[in-house]
């Protein structure tokens, strides 16, 4: 479940988080594209005192930091050419981190087309993978995983109109050994689990939760998502 800081007061996301727990999700990811608000470390402090569940930073700069987290996933966003992203920000922020003592996670992160301008491509100056181009995304899964990545993240943005394509899921894992992140509009239990039969090993998800505060069905896709992973191990 992924928590924005500006999606709620700090009393409101800590509820939340502990109804996350509770419906059986497997960790909480912390962050945003923007962030207006700076009670970034005091949220992620709070979230920590009641729940048991990893608590991971998903930042969408080197400010998002900090050191109550169990971890953060330092990414390189590999599908745009822009420098600041792919290297730029990572120096900036490296010395802090480290600072910090926060526990790293290397990411290959890349953004999919999502059938509209998301946050995340309009402040990085990126433009995602086409929605119809698996190859081009398989290309770059390959690259992550041969520099040394250890998780790939697919991503097509923050309140994204569609999906990842499950086709585009599938490529990618059958090619690569290291662990698929998949997020950005999933909103049901059926794309959840499709996602899954396709090869993701976390399913991300946020603002359909966030903007209904439904619970029944964060429960549904929690549901979805373990009996699928539990059918495929067997």
């Amino acid at each position: 479940m992924l928590l924005d800081p500006d999606k709620g007061s700090i009393k409101e996301l800590v509820h939340l988080a502990q109804n996350c727990q509770a419906s059986g999700v497997d960790g909480l990811l912390i962050g945003g594209s923007l962030l207006f608000s700076n009670t970034l470390d005091t949220l992620v402090s709070e979230i920590k005192k009641v729940v048991s569940i990893p608590v991971i930073l998903f930042p969408g700069d080197g400010r998002q930091l900090s050191k109550h987290a169990d971890g953060l996933l330092f990414m390189s966003l590999l599908s745009g050419r822009n420098p600041h992203y792919l290297i730029g920000e990572q120096v900036l922020s490296a010395p802090t981190v480290h600072a910090l003592g926060i526990e790293t996670i290397a990411t290959g992160y890349l953004l999919v087309e999502s059938g509209k301008t998301t946050s995340v491509e309009y402040i990085s100056h990126t433009k995602p993978i086409p929605q119809d181009k698996p190859e081009i995304a398989v290309a770059h899964a390959l690259a992550a995983q041969f520099l040394g990545f250890q998780i790939l993240y697919l991503e097509s943005g923050s309140g994204a109109e569609q999906p990842v394509p499950i086709e585009m899921v599938q490529a990618v894992n059958q090619k690569v050994d290291i662990p698929l992140f998949v997020g950005g509009g999933i909103r049901t239990p059926e794309q959840a689990k499709a996602c899954v039969e396709a090869g993701a090993s976390f399913i991300v998800t946020g603002t359909v939760i966030e903007e209904s505060n439904d619970l029944v069905l964060l429960q549904s896709m929690v549901d979805a998502i373990h009996s699928t992973a539990l059918k495929g191990k067997t």
